[in-house]
């Protein structure tokens, strides 16, 4: 376990270890921010987790890999990332590339406003900055899409800037070091993001901000950290005052809304109607299979295909998949479209849709 001297108390010690012990105690767990990043990149350079977007510093692959994180795991974005730089290997050829083939290189990854911004920031950096992303977080931040996090993050691992990240991970690290046991989110994160541009070095920035979130993801985790193997324990204020299982204070989370509903395969021969998802609709631009209208009436012939249960932000959907035969004159309308099941795949479906189509190819 790699121990940090006893260092000097910053300025903001006092005001984050909220409810902490004695003076003495706190003091001894602080650690002044220019003695955390030797034993963590030690740490880093052993440990850190192999994954291809860090294959090198190309601010093309940090961004887009930053972008698939928001919101989904490690792992999941590892077989995309691939995928998705396979099919569009530099910034030009996304730019160049339609939306529609966007859309369906991002089909599975959810939050499809992401894969928009991307493709909308893609067009301005050719535009705008000839093809070359900027290196500040600030001319980042301009581009569609790239909040304060992802600036910050390709700005110190493609270009080396001395820029802070907050994100879930290093939020954890971040707020345990420091014992800050105030609510975290949105206003709240502040402090956290004041305490990470202190912690931050000037020298190796881009491995310092990884070193942190794969501490967070591998070491100092939400539930039973190992606090043992951590290498900045011995500075640790959560740990000091036994308050890691504490710290982060998260916000109360939202009721699940539980929702049912059906879906209706129309069927005409060998094709079926689908539905493109309209604005202000979730997975817009996307298709889909049409819903029943609430209390409409079954229809003779209708037979069940089976359950898709799905999950969109606090709500938890069940749905009825049902099978109906199409009349000659039905189906009409802007929004519809008759497809065969075999240009199903070559749709961007959204994620419920793409199971409907799965059921429908097992019968």
């Amino acid at each position: 376990m790699a121990k940090l001297g006893p260092g000097r108390v910053t300025k903001r010690g006092p005001r984050f270890a909220t409810r902490a012990k004695p003076a003495a105690a706190h003091r001894s767990a602080a650690v002044a921010p220019s003695n955390a990043a030797r034993p963590l990149l030690a740490w880093y350079r052993r440990y850190r987790r192999d994954l291809p977007w860090r294959e090198s510093g190309d601010p093309y692959r940090v961004w887009v890999s930053e972008i698939m994180l928001q919101q989904t795991q490690v792992e999941r974005v590892r077989e995309y990332f691939t995928r998705f730089m396979e099919r569009f290997p530099d910034v030009a050829a996304l730019a160049a590339a339609p939306e529609r083939d966007v859309l369906k290189a991002w089909e599975g990854l959810g939050y499809y406003r992401r894969a928009r911004q991307l493709h909308a920031a893609a067009k301005a950096v050719v535009a705008e900055w000839g093809g070359a992303f900027p290196r500040t977080a600030a001319e980042l931040r301009t581009l569609p899409g790239i909040g304060r996090y992802t600036a910050g993050a390709i700005a110190s691992i493609a270009f080396g800037q001395p820029e802070p990240i907050l994100e879930a991970n290093s939020r954890r690290v971040f707020a345990r070091l420091v014992g800050h046991a105030e609510p975290v989110g949105g206003a709240g994160d502040e402090p956290l993001w004041e305490v990470a541009a202190e912690f931050v070095p000037r020298r190796n920035a881009g491995l310092f901000n990884q070193a942190v979130m794969d501490l967070g993801a591998m070491v100092c985790t939400v539930t039973q950290p190992r606090c043992e193997n951590c290498p900045l324990a011995g500075a640790c204020v959560a740990r000091a005052t036994g308050r890691v299982e504490e710290i982060p204070v998260l916000p109360r989370q939202r009721a699940v809304r539980q929702i049912r509903e059906t879906a209706l395969v129309l069927e005409r021969g060998s094709r079926v109607v689908v539905e493109r998802r309209q604005a202000g609709e979730w997975w817009e631009g996307l298709w889909d299979f049409p819903r029943a209208v609430k209390g409409e009436a079954r229809a003779r012939g209708d037979r069940l295909l089976g359950t898709v249960v799905y999950s969109v932000t606090h709500h938890r959907i069940t749905c009825r998949v049902v099978a109906r035969t199409l009349g000659e004159t039905g189906s009409a309308g802007p929004r519809r479209r008759l497809v065969t099941t075999a240009a199903l795949a070559r749709l961007a479906m959204t994620a419920p849709g793409r199971r409907i189509a799965d059921l429908l190819a097992r019968g």
